[in-house]
């Protein structure tokens, strides 16, 4: 385990020196199967697999769940160690933040809608300590699950808009049988909300079939259905945005003529939970 960013740096520059491709999984631990999917993916495709943990407070608002996030290193590492990570990053926030850093990134339009207007500075510090991650790691490849898909899409628009010499890679959400999607803060649920939460996934699929079908025509619609059947089916469900957009721009669409992306934050009781579906565009008159 390493946990100063100097001595990341002088590791990953040694291992680039030597020829190895890297693969990074940047993340704040409390690991679950998604996690784990995607290490074994970054370690498949490359020699060397880093992973990080940080639970970075500058992308918690200050009435969010900083102190609360689950934390388990012992548990992290020994999981990490069983997916063959190479290398473990657990740095401090003052020394990812030493005094005086005064530096934010910010992808201004990707980051301002869908989750951006609830959560204001969340994606800046996202895309800020992603950025300090890539800059210390230097991978070949970094892999994040597309269940944050927003954050893919800002952190993909970061890299190519700074020229930054790597790739990033979605991997397709890891779900419970219910069709729950994988999340750390899945802790939070109780047995009861857990069985209710699993209708916003079943909700969105079944939106995605329909469109496919041109049972649901057009955006407006399949979002009609989905408000509907969740307020049938989980009426305790509160919605904070159910949006379908285009995949790449995250624009407002009005056809399904290029590819979509159907997503959606709710809350139950004191957990907010986000899932999406991509919907594959109608070329058909």
């Amino acid at each position: 385990m390493i946990t100063n960013p100097r001595e990341m740096h002088v590791v990953t520059r040694h291992l680039r020196k030597a020829g190895k491709n890297i693969g990074f999984v940047p993340t704040m631990g409390y690991f679950h199967e998604g996690h784990l999917h995607l290490m074994r993916e970054a370690k498949r495709k490359n020699d060397i697999l880093v992973v990080s943990i940080f639970v970075n407070p500058m992308q918690f608002g200050p009435n969010e769940d900083f102190n609360q996030y689950p934390r388990d290193i012992a548990r992290d590492s020994s999981l990490a160690l069983e997916v063959g990570t190479d290398c473990l990053f657990c740095p401090s926030a003052e020394d990812m933040y030493p005094e005086g850093f005064d530096t934010s990134v910010s992808v201004n339009f990707l980051s301002s809608t869908l989750c951006g207007p609830s959560r204001p500075g969340h994606f800046a510090g996202v895309a800020t300590i992603v950025l300090k991650l890539f800059n210390l790691v230097r991978p070949h490849q970094a892999f994040f699950g597309l269940k944050d898909y927003q954050q893919f899409i800002i952190i993909r628009r970061m890299v190519a808009d700074l020229n930054l010499d790597m790739e990033v890679v979605g991997l397709p959400t890891v779900r419970e049988q219910s069709g729950l999607a994988l999340s750390s803060r899945n802790i939070y649920l109780s047995l009861e909300h857990r069985t209710t939460a699993a209708a916003l996934s079943k909700t969105l699929f079944a939106a995605q079939r329909f469109i496919t079908e041109r049972k649901l025509p057009t955006p407006l619609a399949a979002l009609e259905f989905i408000h509907h059947t969740l307020a049938a089916e989980a009426p305790e469900m509160e919605i904070e945005y159910l949006e379908i957009r285009d995949a790449e721009s995250l624009r407002e669409i009005t056809s399904f003529a290029s590819r979509s992306v159907i997503a959606a934050a709710v809350r139950l009781g004191n957990v907010r939970l986000i899932d999406n579906v991509l919907v594959e565009p109608s070329n058909s008159p």
